[in-house]
């Protein structure tokens, strides 16, 4: 049986199809470059796990209004989430580190605390 039968989307065109099923694939290469797992972005945006899950697959459109909170989420710019090119950004991509500490920054509190206190020790002795 087909998939988008079961989940409601008889009414879609092979083009929306097609365009929920890619889109799917970009949240999935997202999710996975910034080291955030399906859980993870499921409590982000307060939705369930199987919910981001079926929409990696393309079983499920995203709603619209979801867009803007799943970009921050991933990092990326709506338009780079959609598969569209945005304005040029007036710098390049993040440096490594700037991505380092927003993959902390979604992390929970016990651990953003325990890197921390693995950096401060770091730190300290490459300070002496």
């Amino acid at each position: 049986m087909d998939p988008f039968l079961i989940t409601g989307f008889e009414s879609m065109s092979p083009d929306e199809k097609v365009f929920f099923k890619q889109l799917g694939a970009r949240i999935a290469e997202f999710r996975k470059s910034a080291t955030i797992t399906q859980v993870q972005l499921a409590e982000t945006l307060k939705v369930s796990q199987q919910t981001v899950a079926s929409w990696e697959v393309g079983r499920r459109g995203v709603p619209v209004a979801t867009l803007p909170a799943l970009a921050r989420a991933l990092s990326v710019n709506i338009e780079s989430l959609i598969g569209e090119k945005g304005p040029p950004s007036k710098r390049g991509p993040a440096p490594h580190i700037q991505q380092k500490i927003e993959q902390l920054t979604r992390l929970p509190k016990a651990q953003q605390k325990l890197v921390l206190q693995i950096l401060d020790g770091v730190l300290s002795q490459a300070g002496h």
